[in-house]
């Protein structure tokens, strides 16, 4: 069952996103920057659930509107919990994402992803879905 995540369910999102991004310390410090930070900035979460309070997997995105791509929807982030990886959830995440993206009178979907052995996986998921390569993203620490 894919549904998105209200303010007050930010934090069922916490275990998948932490696989992904394990940097984002703990769920209350997850919880206080998806809320009061990157909200307001238009982010929404929504959750893929199995039997489990905590989100299979989860994806962040945000519609905005780009000189390149025009009204556009961009995943920021998706992530399945090891332990459900193979299960079709990150799949019917981007579906629902695709879905929303047309709703909200989008032309196109975006998502950027890693490189290395340990995104083939993942990779393969966004073929399989569609997507193709259409651009280097490059960026440097400040």
């Amino acid at each position: 069952m894919i549904r998105e995540l209200g303010i007050g369910e930010t934090h069922l999102a916490y275990v998948a996103m932490l696989e992904l991004r394990p940097h984002v310390g703990s769920s209350a410090d997850f919880v206080r920057v998806v809320n009061e930070t990157q909200r307001a900035q238009g982010y929404r979460l929504i959750g893929s659930f199995d039997d489990n309070e905590q989100a299979a997997a989860a994806a962040g995105f945000r519609v905005l509107d780009y000189l390149a791509w025009g009204h556009a929807l961009y995943c920021d982030d998706l992530s399945t919990r090891q332990m459900y990886r193979g299960r079709g959830h990150a799949g019917l995440l981007m579906d629902w994402m695709v879905e929303e993206a047309k709703r909200l009178g989008c032309g196109e979907f975006h998502l950027d992803s890693g490189v290395g052995p340990d995104r083939q996986t993942a990779h393969r998921l966004y073929f399989n879905k569609r997507m193709r390569i259409s651009s280097h993203h490059f960026s440097r620490s400040v």
